[in-house]
This record gives structure tokens, C-alpha cells and sequence, in this order.
């Protein structure tokens, strides 16, 4: 088995966990901002995502353009981009918390050296927040589907991440809580770890030889 360079993270469900992760079966886990949002503004969860739905789906993988997004959610609500971005902001805040065991374990890696990088599925208001720039510091590649115009399961977005880490397919390992998002990139022959939480993934790295080494004093 050739030695792993590259480790990879997802965002949502993994480095950045809610209440409502069903890890390792694709859990809804942005299904507490909707709820918070929807009541916010009054409507259950079905109306709102009617009122979401086209703009916020075509945002995830660039096909609307951000202020164009915002906006038309935002009259979709009769509500103001800034109100709203405010709102969705919080939410994010509020129902999302960050993984710092998974961190602490992905920058004991990089001492390792091995290199930590991102691929994440966001839209425009939830990047601001999970995937700010001291949420993704010290990691590379990151690579947002908003920002690039594709996400994930598409084939493409793996190929990109291959050239973005600058070697072989074999050599990158890509963790993910959603099982579908694995399967094209083990067509490429990008190794995977199915997110169950961190016990189970530090002896799933263990597997490709990779170990939490702990710090000992000599």
C-alpha cells in the first residue's frame, strides 16, 4: 500500500458538527438552521423551503451568484439580503459546533507531515461561517463548491482535488460522512474513510498506517 501524503476533510457532519448528524448515513445535519430560520420567520419547514429552494440549491455549485441568491431568497421572504445574511449567519453559529478534538487530530498529522485539506459542499452564508478563514487556516487544498463551481458527487470536483494536491490518486486518503460522496472518488483510486465519529476514524486511519501520535515527554 503506498503511504498516504494527503488526509482530507469534509466540512459538514465532520469538521463542523450539530445535533442533528446521523453520522456515517448522510444526516440532514443542516436540518437545525432550516428549522431555526423557518421559525423565525414563521412558516413551517415545507414553506420554507419552497421559499428557498431554486436559489439556495443553484448557489451550492456557483450556477447563481451570490448577491443574486441572497436577494432573491430574501424578496422570496419579503426581507432585507442584509437581514437575511444576518439571520443565516447565526443560525450557522448557533446550530453548528467545531470538531476541536478532529481538528486538534488533523494539525497532529500536519506535524507528521502529512498534509490536511478540505473538499466541502457550501452555499454562499454557510461558507462564510464553517469554512471562514480561521476555520480552514493551516489546511491545503481547501476547495468550496461555491467557489468553484462544483460539488459534490461529481466527478470532476475529485479530479480537480487530485491536481490541487499536486499527486497520485492513491496517496490522498478523503474523509466523508456521506457514503455516496465516496464512491466516485474511490473510482479514481483516491483512498476513503465513512465518518462514524473520531474514535472509529483514528483506527480506521490506523489501517492505511496512519497513528495519532501523542506528545511524550523524554
Amino acid at each position: 500500500m503506498k503511504k498516504m501524503k494527503i488526509i482530507i476533510f469534509d466540512v459538514g457532519g465532520v469538521l463542523q458538527l450539530t445535533d442533528y448528524d446521523d453520522i456515517g448515513k448522510g444526516g440532514h445535519h443542516v436540518l437545525g438552521v432550516h428549522e431555526y430560520m423557518a421559525k423565525k420567520y414563521k412558516k413551517d419547514l415545507d414553506s420554507w423551503f419552497d421559499s428557498i429552494d431554486t436559489p439556495y440549491a443553484k448557489s451550492i455549485d456557483k450556477k447563481i451568484p451570490r448577491i443574486k441568491a441572497i436577494k432573491t431568497i430574501a424578496n422570496n421572504l419579503k426581507t432585507t439580503p442584509k437581514k437575511l445574511t444576518k439571520l443565516f449567519h447565526r443560525a450557522y453559529k448557533k446550530n453548528f459546533k467545531k470538531n476541536r478534538k478532529l481538528y486538534s487530530l488533523a494539525f497532529k498529522l500536519k506535524k507528521q507531515k502529512y498534509g490536511v485539506g478540505i473538499l466541502s459542499d457550501q452555499w454562499y452564508l454557510s461558507q462564510d461561517i464553517l469554512t471562514s478563514k480561521k476555520n480552514v487556516a493551516g489546511f491545503s487544498p481547501v476547495i468550496i463548491s461555491c467557489n468553484i463551481g462544483l460539488r459534490k458527487p461529481d466527478l470532476k470536483i475529485y479530479k480537480l482535488l487530485i491536481r490541487k494536491c499536486k499527486c497520485k490518486a492513491e496517496e490522498i486518503l478523503f474523509i466523508d460522512n456521506r457514503y455516496w460522496n465516496l464512491k466516485p472518488a474511490k473510482k479514481l483510486g483516491i483512498k476513503t474513510i465513512l465518518f462514524k465519529g473520531n474514535k472509529q476514524l483514528i483506527k480506521d486511519l490506523e489501517k492505511f498506517g496512519i497513528k495519532n501520535k501523542r506528545n511524550h515527554k523524554n
